[in-house]
């Protein structure tokens, strides 16, 4: 094991598990919607997060902790006792109040997903669907869909214009080009499939 990568940004702090992990998971602590919150996102206890929680937040308490995908059960119960907030488990109807708008993304009997746009702060958090780490990749894509979804990608992302793009897997993408990797991988996931199956078997 490699340890975990804190990335700091505009948002607040996201970390990788461990970086050397093939499907490099993700979690954030950010600060988001009209009121700038504190919440954290699919979250994955590693050693000294607690303090960089507790910068991020500033003395403010921690608004909830959200659970986007059926399956990142990860540390998110732990977190939200922890911080004495409320977990929000695939909040497909919203969250009443905090200015964070829930995307469907997947939603059948195999997998639930709910990605949140942030207007306030044009920023998009997609736990699954997409991702920046190699293993969903495809040759010099920047962001790339999930393996699983390169024959139906998540078309409704590309309605929004993000400046930046937080994901359950890899680094964050801020800055003025996000919008246009998010499409580039949109328009180019079917196309791309015979270089998307060369990286996952590199990776596996």
């Amino acid at each position: 094991m490699s340890g975990p990568l804190f990335e700091e940004h505009d948002l607040g702090l996201s970390w990788l598990v461990d970086s050397g992990e093939v499907m490099q998971r993700a979690c954030h602590a950010v600060r988001l919607g009209d009121e700038g919150k504190v919440w954290i996102v699919d979250p994955v206890d590693v050693p000294g997060i607690g303090e960089r929680i507790e910068a991020v937040a500033s003395g403010d308490q921690v608004a909830g902790v959200l659970q986007l995908l059926d399956r990142h059960n990860r540390d998110c119960a732990e977190f939200a006792e922890r911080y004495d907030a409320p977990l929000h488990r695939l909040p497909f109807g919203g969250i009443a109040g905090s200015g964070l708008e829930p995307v469907k993304v997947v939603d059948n009997r195999f997998w639930r997903e709910v990605a949140i746009h942030s207007p306030a702060d044009s920023a998009l958090i997609v736990p699954e669907a997409v991702g920046t780490a190699p293993y969903f990749r495809a040759g010099s894509e920047a962001i790339g869909i999930h393996p699983m979804l390169r024959m139906t990608p998540p078309r409704r992302l590309a309605e929004f214009e993000p400046e930046h793009l937080l994901t359950g897997h890899g680094t964050g993408m801020h800055g003025p080009g996000t919008a246009d990797a998010l499409r580039d991988a949109l328009d180019g996931s079917r196309r791309r499939i015979p270089e998307a199956v060369v990286s996952v078997i590199k990776r596996r």
